[in-house]
């Protein structure tokens, strides 16, 4: 069973595949740290966009991200069963790792089911 919304998984979907089409890659960064928001509720999908910003990362020759996000690729297993994960972190290397962040309101709408 799913850990996130359906319409906030559904939403997730959406923001990874915006990023595989995106024309830029700043703008690929951005919707993969949307989909990351919405991800870390669920081991799967979180551990899949971060498997997303890695190959990002290697494409870019970002050697920084790329290594951090082998770390959080280690940690987002755990982090996604134990419901330890700072909300609203964009999943990025240059964001610590247990830093919240504010969450955007559109999906912060679509997390709401989650805590209610």
């Amino acid at each position: 069973m799913s850990r996130i919304p359906e319409a906030a998984r559904g939403a997730c979907h959406d923001e990874l595949r915006a990023a595989k089409h995106a024309p830029v890659p700043d703008h690929r960064w951005v919707h993969l740290e949307r989909a990351h928001i919405l991800s870390q509720p669920d081991l799967w999908p979180h551990t899949r966009n971060h498997v997303a910003m890695l190959t990002l990362a290697v494409r870019q020759r970002d050697r920084r991200e790329a290594l951090g996000q082998i770390l959080r690729i280690v940690v987002a297993a755990p982090g996604s069963l134990s419901g330890r994960y700072p909300d609203g972190n964009t999943g990025r290397a240059t964001v610590g790792l247990r830093q919240p962040m504010p969450l955007p309101a559109d999906l912060q709408a679509l997390l709401r089911a989650r805590v209610a």
